[in-house]
């Protein structure tokens, strides 16, 4: 195990994506990601690789592309307006079936709304995230390290997959600073014998394209890519559970809003309410196996979010509607205190459910 270092979780996640392999880095400054820009304009050069401050998000996203294409590991990152401008290029790596990584450290909106922490693009994430059929990959972090340690994790996923994977971090993960533990990470060999990487007059071009303009060649296409998106939901979900073995009751959060989650299971827990939580940490696929169980034990269900809620709705989709699912939110860049989420907790134990 390395030493721990004090790191900002934005400085973290650009030096694990160095460390495990990622040489092409194209993204533009906007806050609160912009030091992971700043952390590669610095570190790129000094190791051969490739930093490149693109003309506007939508020019960095089509210069993924281009890498991507090539076989080559490359990562983007930006905030929410950002992603927004970014959406088309991730409908097409999707449509190329590329592997990249996208990072998007959340604030508030609609809109420019605020440079406050948020969880509000969950639908965007977890629901394509640009037009026409498909998925993203989708991480929460809710440390720094895991911020560090999701990096090759998604590299890994989204070449074995042969599919765009998102970071969704927000705010207050790439703003905190907190002891992290960096290593190289293994990079696992996957077939990329689909890369662009000319022919040598040894093999027959490859086409990467997402343009077909038989109806028929398209549905093919989408059936084929979803048939995949099943595997992945059978074999990538991951969710974390706290004192969920005698749970009456259960809280669902992710990211920043976990943490202060963990804090109000543990007061009411000291209040002899016997309630757990479950941190998805796949957002995509969502972790309905761990919720199936959980709900033939539990009572109800909290969804704590940073937003007016989005993620209840695949809470509620997960345990098939059979308990309820409460909704403690803050929103517009609003974190809700230990102390709110334990109110929620109380009042849903009150209401007998």
């Amino acid at each position: 195990m390395a030493d721990k270092i004090l790191m900002k979780g934005n400085e973290a996640l650009a030096e694990a994506a160095i460390m495990a392999g990622c040489r092409h880095y194209f993204g533009y400054p906007i806050t609160p990601q912009t030091e992971v820009a700043a952390y590669m304009a610095k570190r790129m050069p000094k190791i051969g690789g490739v930093f490149l401050q693109a003309e506007s998000e939508i020019a960095a996203i089509n210069m993924v592309i281009g890498a991507a294409a090539a076989g080559k590991r490359a990562m983007t990152s930006s905030s929410s307006p950002g992603i927004s401008l970014k959406s088309e290029g991730i409908s097409y790596m999707a449509g190329c079936d590329l592997p990249a990584l996208i990072v998007n450290v959340q604030r508030g909106g609609p809109g420019l709304g605020g440079i406050q922490p948020s969880q509000s693009d969950y639908f965007q994430a977890t629901c394509g995230g640009g037009h026409g059929d498909f998925h993203l990959l989708v991480l929460a972090p809710s440390s720094v390290q895991e911020m560090a340690d999701l990096v090759a994790k998604g590299f890994d996923l989204a070449e074995k997959y042969r599919m765009p994977c998102m970071l969704l971090a927000d705010g207050t993960m790439g703003q905190m600073m907190e002891p992290v533990s960096l290593e190289e990470a293994k990079v696992e060999a996957h077939d990329k014998s689909w890369a662009l990487t000319g022919t040598k007059n040894e093999r027959r071009p490859n086409i990467i394209n997402s343009l077909a303009l038989q109806p028929n060649e398209l549905e093919q296409w989408n059936e084929e890519r979803f048939k995949r998106y099943e595997i992945v939901k059978e074999n990538e979900q991951m969710a974390e559970s706290y004192l969920m073995d005698d749970a009456e009751y259960c809280v669902v959060a992710f990211g920043i809003a976990a943490r202060v989650s963990q804090n109000a299971v543990d007061a009411a827990r000291a209040k002899g309410i016997k309630v757990g939580m479950i941190r998805p940490i796949t957002l995509w696929p969502f972790p309905e196996k761990v919720l199936k169980a959980a709900a033939e034990k539990c009572k109800a269900f909290l969804s704590v979010e940073l937003n007016m809620g989005q993620m209840i709705k695949d809470v509620k989709l997960a345990i098939d509607c059979k308990k309820p699912v409460d909704l403690c939110y803050r929103t517009g860049g609003m974190i809700p205190s230990p102390e709110e989420v334990l109110s929620a907790i109380e009042k849903m134990q009150k209401e007998g459910k």
